[in-house]
C-alpha cells in the first residue's frame, strides 16, 4: 500500500542532490542551488502525470484541501457537501476555513452517492468534495454533471488514489482541482506533503500565492520580500527534501500500482471462497490503484464473526464500522462539537448560537453498507508466507460459516 515499502537508492540520490546544495527552501538562493529546484520540478512532473497543466505542492493533504478551498473562495456561510466515509481531514479542512460540512451517503463504490448528493444541495452549497476512497474512483462523471447543472465547483479529494484513473483519465483531473496526500501510508509518500492539480491558471496562481503568505512570486529587483500581495495567505510550503523524495516516488508510481493490482487479485481469489461474499463496486478495474480490497458479508453479524476468525488467525481485516478515523458515526469530536476555541468556533458563533449539529444516525444507507464491510490493505510487497497465512485464515473462516 505505501511507497515506503520500496524506498531505495533513487530517493537517496534525489535527497543528496538537495543536501549538496545546502538549500532546503523551495524559493530563492539561485546561486547556491545550482539550478536544482526539486519542489518545482515535482509539481511540473506530477501535473503532467495527472494530465493537467498545473501542480501546487503543499505540506500535507489536509493543507491541499484548505489551500484549494481558499483559492475557490470558500468561507463562512458556505456549505460544502462531502461523504460520511472519508478521513477526518476532508471535513476538518472545511470547518477550519469557516464553512460547514454537509455529509451525504455513500453507495457500494464506497464513495459519494450521486442520488443523495443531489438531495443535499441547497442555496448555500458552494462546493462538492467527492472522495476517491481507498484508491478507486467515485462516480465522478455523474457527480460533475450534477455539479455543473447547479453551477457548483467540484474539488476531488484524491488523497488515497494517486495513480488511479477512470476510463483512461487520471483521478483528480475531473473537477476544478484535485488534492493528493503523500503522508507515510499513502500510495506514494514524501513522509508528509500534498499536491493540488488543476487546469485553471487563475486558480493555480491564487493557490501558489495563498500557500506562501500571499506573495505574488513576481520577479522583482529586491528579491524575496519585494513582491506584492493581493490578499492574505499562510504558510503551507513544501520543502526541497520532500520534493526530492516525491520525484523518486513518482517515477515508481506505475510500478507500485501494478504490484498492488497483482497482489489484490491474489488476495481476492482467496476471499471469494467466503459464502455470500460480494465485492466493492469498482467502476474501472484497470484504473483502480488497488491499495485496498473491500468486500461485504451478507450481515453485520457475519462480517464481525468472519473478522474474529481472521483476526484470531493473524489475518484480520479492517472493520470500518468501528473505525474512528474514517466513519461519520464514530467522529465523536465532530458529533460533540468539541473545539479548543473558548467561543465554541467553528460549531458556535461568538454569541453562542450553534452553527451546526450532527446526528450520528443521519446516514442510514451508509451504515447499512459499512456495517457489512471488511477491508484488506494491499501491500506493494506480498510474500508467499503472508499470502499463505491469509489463505489459512480464510479457510478457517469458511469452515466457521459452513
Amino acid at each position: 500500500m505505501p511507497g515506503f515499502e520500496i524506498f531505495g537508492e533513487e530517493e537517496k540520490k534525489e535527497i543528496m542532490e538537495v543536501l549538496d546544495t545546502g538549500v532546503l527552501f523551495r524559493y530563492e538562493f539561485p546561486n547556491e542551488r545550482k539550478g536544482i529546484y526539486k519542489v518545482r520540478t515535482f509539481e511540473e512532473k506530477f501535473a503532467a502525470y495527472c494530465g493537467v497543466k498545473y501542480g501546487q505542492a503543499v505540506t500535507s493533504g489536509t493543507a491541499a484541501l484548505k489551500v484549494a478551498m481558499a483559492a475557490l473562495g470558500i468561507g463562512p456561510g458556505d456549505e460544502v457537501i462531502t461523504q460520511g466515509f472519508t478521513f477526518v481531514a476532508t471535513w476538518e479542512a472545511v470547518l477550519e476555513i469557516g464553512a460547514i460540512p454537509v455529509f451525504a451517503e455513500v453507495d457500494e463504490t464506497l464513495n459519494l452517492d450521486p442520488a443523495d448528493l443531489e438531495k443535499k444541495i441547497t442555496a448555500k452549497t458552494r462546493l462538492i468534495i467527492p472522495v476517491h476512497m481507498m484508491g478507486a474512483a467515485a462516480r465522478i462523471e455523474e457527480i460533475k454533471a450534477i455539479a455543473d447543472r447547479h453551477n457548483i465547483p467540484v474539488l476531488e479529494d484524491t488523497a488515497q488514489a494517486a495513480g488511479a484513473s477512470l476510463n483512461g483519465r487520471r483521478l483528480g483531473s475531473f473537477g476544478a482541482c484535485g488534492t493528493f496526500s503523500f503522508d507515510p501510508v499513502k500510495t506514494m509518500t514524501t513522509g508528509e506533503g500534498g499536491m493540488i492539480v488543476s487546469n485553471d491558471a487563475k486558480l493555480w496562481r491564487q493557490m501558489s500565492e495563498y500557500h506562501d503568505h500571499g506573495h505574488d512570486h513576481a520577479v522583482n529587483p529586491g528579491g524575496r520580500g519585494g513582491e506584492g500581495r493581493s490578499f492574505i495567505g499562510s504558510n503551507y510550503r513544501m520543502m526541497e527534501l520532500q520534493g526530492a523524495i516525491g520525484l523518486a516516488q513518482l517515477a515508481k508510481l506505475d510500478g507500485i500500482v501494478a504490484a498492488q493490482q497483482e497482489n489484490k487479485g491474489a488476495i481476492k481469489k482467496l476471499v471469494a471462497k467466503l459464502p455470500g461474499v460480494t465485492f466493492r463496486v469498482i467502476l474501472d478495474e484497470k484504473g483502480d490503484n488497488a491499495s485496498f480490497l473491500a468486500f461485504f458479508l451478507p450481515t453485520r453479524e457475519k462480517a464481525q464473526a468472519v473478522n474474529k476468525v481472521l483476526g484470531d488467525n493473524g489475518a484480520g481485516a479492517v472493520y470500518f464500522a468501528n473505525n474512528t478515523w474514517h466513519y461519520y458515526p464514530k467522529w465523536e469530536h465532530l458529533l460533540a462539537g468539541a473545539t479548543l476555541a473558548k467561543s465554541g468556533w467553528p460549531f458556535q458563533e461568538a454569541d453562542g448560537r450553534r452553527r451546526v449539529v450532527y446526528d450520528p444516525a443521519a446516514l442510514p444507507q451508509s451504515a447499512a453498507i459499512i456495517d457489512r464491510l471488511l477491508v484488506y490493505p494491499v501491500p506493494v510487497k506480498l510474500s508467499e508466507e503472508r499470502l499463505g497465512q491469509i489463505a489459512a485464515a480464510l479457510d478457517k473462516a469458511v469452515s466457521a460459516l459452513s
